[in-house]
């Protein structure tokens, strides 16, 4: 299981919270199942967002990067989130974007250009599965999302990036066609192939990545290995909204989790999240959490002293997987200590969905 991870220029929000808790609490139930699971996590350590944060902070790049990166593995931390098996940066896979790079030009589906390497989507004839949108459509979001579609270097204006020429006061790695560093794309792509190999069962993410980031990845990746699929199951959570918007660095509208840490406890914060399913988008209101917070005092006053019994109920496990709802299984946990029944069996699924 791959999870893209964060960008670190900036905070922690309760949108990053809603998709770590949830693939934590994935995570947690297929290892409960039996799985032996390989969770995979990255941080794009290198970016131009961070580029331009870093500069208008008059800070180094990488010093920027870890600071926030511990800042967010604090945050997660206090959410009782556990530890992926591997967390990688995308600067530590350098070595294996090139040769991915360098396999793609000699199949004919990338092409160098004044020092970088582009990806030929006409080389691609899937390109647009994933997402179900046309090349005018793609157009529109990648102009949207900052794509550089008058890029007079790329032969169709929906290319990406594969290696990007370095300025000369940017970091640089050497590569065969420039010092340069990777596209974002290529970085998940290559860190999948080393950390989980050609085909993977379970991507995740934030669902405005499923294009251009899940679609050229599904591209580069099937180019370069030949196999198909690149991913069993795609898992793409919806977005957290906040004062009618989607919450996001760029409008600021943004709820902080170490603010919500200070007053909440992190299995009241847990349970807000885990209640709403994970591919719908919903709004977050403080009075949702302090009911939150109401029943989960409920919950932890009735299952305190009492020993875990380890049964297996297969109604509240039917509710989880019925497409990861674990909201469900809330209702079941919650149901059950309003009528006092089967309280020691409770405490293990209180346990198993992370909470403490």
């Amino acid at each position: 299981m791959y999870v893209c991870g964060i960008t670190p220029y900036d905070t922690t929000h309760l949108g990053h919270a809603f998709l770590y808790v949830f693939f934590d609490t994935v995570f947690r139930y297929l290892a409960y199942k039996g799985y032996e699971v390989n969770y995979t996590q990255n941080v794009t350590d290198i970016d131009d967002d961070i580029l331009k944060r870093a500069k208008k902070e008059n800070r180094d790049w990488k010093e920027l990067g870890q600071f926030w990166t511990k800042k967010f593995l604090a945050d997660m931390k206090s959410l009782d989130v556990l530890p992926p098996s591997h967390y990688v940066n995308a600067t530590g896979s350098i070595a294996t974007i090139v040769k991915i790079v360098s396999l793609l030009i000699e199949r004919g589906n990338a092409y160098k250009k004044e020092g970088s390497v582009y990806f030929d989507v006409t080389s691609f004839p899937k390109y647009g599965q994933l997402s179900k949108f046309n090349f005018d459509q793609m157009r529109l979001i990648s102009s949207e999302r900052g794509g550089n579609l008058a890029d007079s270097n790329k032969k169709n204006p929906l290319d990406f990036i594969l290696w990007q020429k370095s300025k000369d006061d940017e970091p640089s790695w050497d590569s065969p066609w420039s010092k340069g560093r990777p596209g974002w794309h290529i970085e998940c792509s290559a860190m999948i192939q080393e950390y989980l190999g050609d085909v993977i069962d379970i991507h995740g993410g934030g669902r405005d990545l499923i294009y251009p980031h899940h679609e050229s990845e599904i591209a580069q990746s099937e180019s370069f290995t030949n196999k198909t699929p690149y991913v069993k199951y795609w898992m793409h959570a919806a977005m957290v909204m906040y004062q009618g918007e989607k919450m996001s660095k760029s409008l600021g509208n943004l709820v902080m989790v170490s603010d919500l840490l200070a007053t909440y406890s992190p299995n009241t914060i847990r349970w807000l999240l885990l209640s709403h399913h994970y591919r719908t988008p919903w709004e977050f209101e403080m009075s949702e959490l302090e009911h939150a917070r109401k029943v989960v005092n409920e919950i932890e006053t009735q299952l305190q002293d009492v020993k875990q019994d380890e049964s297996i109920n297969d109604m509240v496990e039917k509710l989880i997987e019925g497409d990861f709802s674990f909201g469900k299984s809330l209702e079941w946990v919650l149901a059950q200590v309003k009528t006092n029944t089967g309280i020691p069996v409770v405490k293990k699924y209180w346990s198993l969905l992370g909470f403490v």
